[in-house]
C-alpha cells in the first residue's frame, strides 16, 4: 500500500484548530504541527479510510488540548470532554465511539484492541512523541518527510517543560496520561 502524500493543509483541521488559537497561545504553531504529523502518521497506518480520517482529524485537534484549556498535565478527560462537546455541537454523536477512544487511549503503552482506528491513532501519536524512534513499521524516510513538512516548533521542548513541572508538583504521579 502506498504511503499518503504529505498535505500542507487539511480542511478538517483548519475548521477546528483556529478556534483554539487563544487557548494555545504561543504554543499554537507547535501544537498545530503536532496535529498534522499525527494525522499523516494515522493515514499511513490506517490506509484509505475517509470516515476514519475525518474522525481522526477531530481527535487530533482535541487529543492534547486539555493541557492548555484546563491547565493540567492530567489532560485525557478534559480533552475528551472538548472532543465530545464538539461532536455533539455538530450532530456527530455517531462518531463518539471512535473519536473518544482515540483521545482517551492515545498514550496507551500496549495495543488498543477495541478499535483499529484508535490503535492506529495511538501508534501515530507515539511515532510523533518519540520523534520517530518508534515507527511501528513506517519507513524512516516517510517519518522524516512528515517531520520536515511540519517542523517541531518547540512542541517537544514544551512537553519536557510540562513533564518537569508535573514531576515537581506530583512526584508520585509524573505522567498521569500513560496507560498500560
Amino acid at each position: 500500500m502506498p504511503l499518503p502524500a504529505v498535505s500542507a493543509e487539511l480542511p478538517a483541521v483548519e475548521a477546528i484548530l483556529p478556534l483554539w488559537r487563544q487557548a494555545l497561545g504561543r504554543d499554537y504553531a507547535a501544537y498545530r504541527n503536532h496535529v498534522y504529523r499525527v494525522l499523516h502518521f494515522f493515514r499511513a497506518f490506517a490506509g484509505p479510510d475517509p470516515e476514519g480520517e475525518a474522525q481522526a482529524a477531530v481527535a487530533a485537534c482535541f487529543h492534547d488540548l486539555g493541557i492548555w484549556t484546563d491547565r493540567t498535565f492530567d489532560y485525557l478527560e478534559p480533552s475528551a470532554r472538548l472532543a465530545e462537546a464538539h461532536l455533539r455541537r455538530h450532530g456527530l454523536e455517531g462518531w463518539l465511539h471512535e473519536v473518544l477512544p482515540m483521545v482517551r487511549e492515545h498514550h496507551k503503552l500496549s495495543p488498543y484492541r477495541n478499535s483499529a482506528r484508535a490503535d492506529a491513532f495511538r501508534r501515530a501519536d507515539w511515532t510523533d512523541v518519540s520523534l520517530g524512534l518508534l515507527r511501528f513499521g513506517l519507513p524512516a524516510g516517510y517519518v522524516r518527510a512528515v517531520r520536515r513538512a511540519f517542523p517541531n516548533a518547540g512542541f517537544h521542548l514544551r512537553l519536557v517543560q510540562l513533564s518537569l513541572r508535573r514531576l515537581c508538583t506530583h512526584p508520585w504521579s509524573p505522567l498521569p496520561m500513560l496507560k498500560l
